[in-house]
Formats: C-alpha cells, sequence, structure tokens
C-alpha cells in the first residue's frame, strides 16, 4: 500500500490523520477525507455514476465499506488493477472532495501552494 499512501501525499496539501486509531490511515485535504486505506482496500469517493461503473467492470471496486455506498468504493488493490487506474480513481475523490470544499478554504490552500 506504500505507493498508494505516497500517490495520495502527493496530491496539494493532502494530510495523513488517524482518527480512529492506528487504523486505518485517512487521508484527507481541507480537514475532509478522499482516501481511507486498510489492509489491502482504499475506499474512495466517487461520483455515483462512474462508480456504478466501476463497479461492473473490476471485481476489485465494490461497494464503501461502512461508507455510503452511492458514493464511495472500496477497491481492493491485488494487482487485478493497474495501479495506474487506482491513482485515477484517487486523484477523482481527491478532486471530488476539493471542489466540495467552502471556497474560502480552497482559496487558502491554492494561496499556500503559490508560495516560494
Amino acid at each position: 500500500m506504500k505507493p498508494i499512501v505516497e500517490y495520495c501525499l502527493s496530491l496539494k496539501c493532502a494530510e495523513k490523520d488517524y482518527p480512529f486509531g492506528p487504523e486505518p490511515l485517512v487521508m484527507k485535504v481541507g480537514g475532509k477525507m478522499f482516501a481511507l486505506v486498510a489492509d489491502n482496500v482504499v475506499s474512495l469517493k466517487c461520483d455515483p455514476v462512474v462508480a456504478e461503473n466501476l463497479r461492473e467492470q473490476h471485481a476489485a471496486v465494490k461497494p464503501g465499506y461502512h461508507l455510503n455506498k452511492k458514493h464511495w468504493n472500496s477497491v481492493t488493490v491485488d494487482g487485478s488493477l493497474p495501479l495506474g487506474e487506482v491513482f485515477d480513481m484517487i486523484r477523482h475523490s481527491y478532486e471530488l472532495v476539493f471542489k466540495g470544499l467552502p471556497k474560502a478554504e480552497r482559496n487558502r490552500i491554492e494561496a499556500l501552494l503559490r508560495q516560494p
């Protein structure tokens, strides 16, 4: 799962958190979760239509475990999906969460990125 965590942290202002104890690892942007990493599963926010399509196309993609099944998928990282596709799903989740942040928080993050 190291590549998954490293990719998540490469996204602008992403940070690790452990709000539920030592497991699972929660990845956040602006204080909001975009990925939940435990064992060999990463749960990701997803547009509901895209979520359904991914579930139909890939056995490794299931409705979000202990999450809103309409908006979250749990992806088993077992090699059946190329890592690049998992990274695309992570980016999609991150972008959905980032766009849902209050405008002031989005502006604050963007300003941080412009600093030298």
